[in-house]
């Protein structure tokens, strides 16, 4: 497949669904609608035109990727063409929530695994709500012990 050089512009829509962003083009349409595509700070149809040089950000939960427009189709293409079309801008710090929501996920579970236990329960509750110490637990009081 070749790129599309006689175009100057393309739908955005068409364009994330080529590149292989969404699974189809009404995927793709139905995240311009919601506000998920952004250009320049602010939400776009999914008719809106990009050119070379643009910038796209989606919003998937927890960060937003910035993808930057290299080259327009409106055909989809193998996953290896991919990189010639498009080049991954997303901030160093977005990636990095990305990473730590990861780490995060402790409580929740794998699916199709059930309800836990009881006694998963019990463990669960108590990691995630430690059992309140005595008050006499931990002496804080200025007290001192004359010797």
């Amino acid at each position: 497949m070749a790129k599309n050089e006689d175009k100057t512009e393309v739908r955005i829509d068409k364009w994330m669904w080529a590149v292989r962003l969404f699974k189809t083009r009404s995927l793709a349409a139905d995240a311009c609608k919601k506000g998920k595509v952004l250009m320049s700070g602010n939400s776009v149809k999914a008719s809106r035109n990009i050119k070379i040089g643009d910038v796209v950000q989606i919003k998937r939960a927890p960060i937003t990727y910035s993808f930057k427009v290299l080259a327009l189709s409106e055909n989809r293409m193998g996953a290896k063409l991919v990189p010639d079309f498009m080049e991954n801008v997303t901030t160093p710090e977005q990636l990095e929530i990305l990473e730590m929501s990861r780490y995060s996920a402790f409580g929740k579970r794998d699916r199709g695994t059930g309800r836990p236990t009881k006694k998963e329960r019990r463990d669960l509750d108590e990691y995630m709500d430690p059992t309140d110490y005595e008050d006499d637990f931990f002496d804080f009081s200025d007290d001192e012990d004359d010797e």
